[in-house]
């Protein structure tokens, strides 16, 4: 089937509106934000109305052997929402509304396309949380959070995106609809099929609706930011802390290149002589104020060179909004290689350093910041494209990074997902007998292989 601007058969089936085979309109919807993941010509682009569209599509799709690729806001960085060649583009953006919030059960039903920032604003106004806050929160939808089991600063406390998430509504492959999980508190009745499918990627079905756990507003947090003249003393520091017993709501780890890279797009004031830093906050009330106090005192004892408390929760934000720029200060650095590893706390000096002898070794640029709280680091390789030679060196370097993860003890992807830029790293990381189940549920759940192929499970 090739991209034409005649009829497609699922036009007359779907809401009006939903199909769309104009070149230019599927041309920027081939790919998400990943690089080094290929990206085919869609044979078409179906902006689903209702679960009915979805279960439509699925349905013509594998009744003719079609591949289908589910989409959200494409700001994932795995490849998972990439085009392949023919495929349908299945998008769940304009499923964007907020069903239910229940402030007595404390949940909220939602469509897969409501986007995370808008959904903890409006429970917000019921006095309720919604922790998962993924830093792409402003644009990134909760299905696609759901799709790769997104996490976010919070995690050190609050968990992942699964971690909230009580039930789905799923469109299988041949276009039934099946529920999971349950809307009570508590619920153990049959296999876990709600977290077989938080996390799988669009391979096993199209998440339709999504009921998701709240927790009671908590107190505005408080911040600090401590500086470091080594990596490995911030490393310590966060072993040291959480040893202790304290339970930050967020503890971020950002280097000296990634800290330079900020500081060039805001001028926050930070020292220019640091090697590496820290950012916590506590959003534990009456205790916060000496939450932070003990925070100073592990920071000062494992060689700190400065720690700022903030007096007021409005400086903490203003201190937190150097974390929240990361993202848009690599931008500025030219080609990317976003990579997620996660390791025991215990290994993160040797991750971070490591990350540093990898740089020298391959000679290219990598820049480290993350969640240091739970051990889930972001290294990025940055590289010109332009230069073959430091485009081979990056891939490189990439890859030993994933290799120096698992070597830790440590994943392949804390949060965001396999996609296709990990899956052969996927094989690796898992036993033969674990890859042979996963394959196994595949093919019982998608026989004819429609559902993102060739995305999460490497080649047999």
């Amino acid at each position: 089937m090739t991209t034409t601007d005649t009829a497609h058969p699922l036009e007359a089936m779907l809401s009006p509106g939903s199909v769309i085979v104009d070149p230019d309109v599927l041309e920027a919807h081939r790919r998400d934000r990943a690089t080094f993941c290929p990206s085919g010509t869609p044979s078409v682009l179906v902006r689903a109305r209702s679960t009915g569209d979805v279960a439509t599509t699925l349905r013509w799709a594998h009744e003719n052997r079609v591949r289908v690729v589910p989409q959200g806001a494409r700001s994932g960085l795995s490849g998972a929402a990439n085009a392949s060649d023919g495929c349908v583009l299945l998008s769940l953006e304009r499923m964007d509304r907020i069903l239910q919030v229940d402030a007595s059960e404390q949940v909220a039903v939602v469509q897969p396309g409501v986007v995370n920032g808008v959904l903890a604003a409006a429970v917000a106004e019921q006095g309720l949380f919604y922790p998962p806050d993924p830093g792409s929160r402003g644009i990134s939808t909760i299905g696609g959070n759901v799709a790769t089991n997104a996490g976010g600063m919070c995690c050190v406390k609050y968990g992942v995106t699964g971690d909230f998430v009580r039930g789905l509504e799923v469109v299988l492959a041949d276009g039934r609809v099946m529920r999971t999980g349950r809307s009570t508190a508590k619920g153990v009745a049959g296999y876990d099929l709600t977290s077989l499918m938080v996390g799988s990627e669009g391979t096993l079905g199209v998440i339709t609706e999504i009921t998701v756990a709240l927790r009671p507003a908590s107190a505005r947090p408080l911040t600090a930011v401590a500086f470091f003249p080594a990596i490995a003393d911030a490393c310590r520091t966060v072993a040291g802390y959480l040893g202790e017993g304290h339970r930050p709501s967020v503890l971020e780890f950002m280097d000296r290149p990634t800290v330079d890279a900020v500081s060039r797009i805001a001028d926050l004031g930070f020292p220019a002589d640091m090697g590496s830093m820290l950012i916590v906050q506590s959003d534990s009330g009456e205790s916060a104020r000496a939450d932070l106090e003990a925070f100073e005192r592990v920071a000062r004892g494992f060689g700190a060179s400065d720690v700022v408390v903030a007096d007021d929760p409005a400086e903490g934000e203003m201190l937190m909004q150097a974390r929240r720029l990361v993202g848009d200060a690599h931008e500025h650095l030219g080609s990317q290689l976003i990579d997620d590893v996660c390791v025991p706390r215990r290994h993160l000096v040797d991750l971070v350093e490591g990350l540093h002898r990898l740089a020298e070794q391959y000679r290219v640029q990598v820049l480290c910041a993350g969640h240091a709280g739970d051990g889930n680091m972001h290294p990025v390789v940055v590289f010109d494209a332009d230069d073959a030679d430091q485009t081979v060196r990056a891939e490189q370097a990439f890859d030993a990074i994933m290799a120096l993860g698992l070597e830790l003890g440590g994943t392949i992807t804390g949060e965001h997902g396999v996609g296709h830029l990990k899956r052969h790293w996927l094989g690796r990381e898992l036993d033969p007998a674990a890859l042979w189940v996963q394959r196994a549920i595949k093919r019982t759940l998608d026989p004819r292989g429609i559902l993102n192929p060739g995305r999460v499970l490497p080649p047999e």
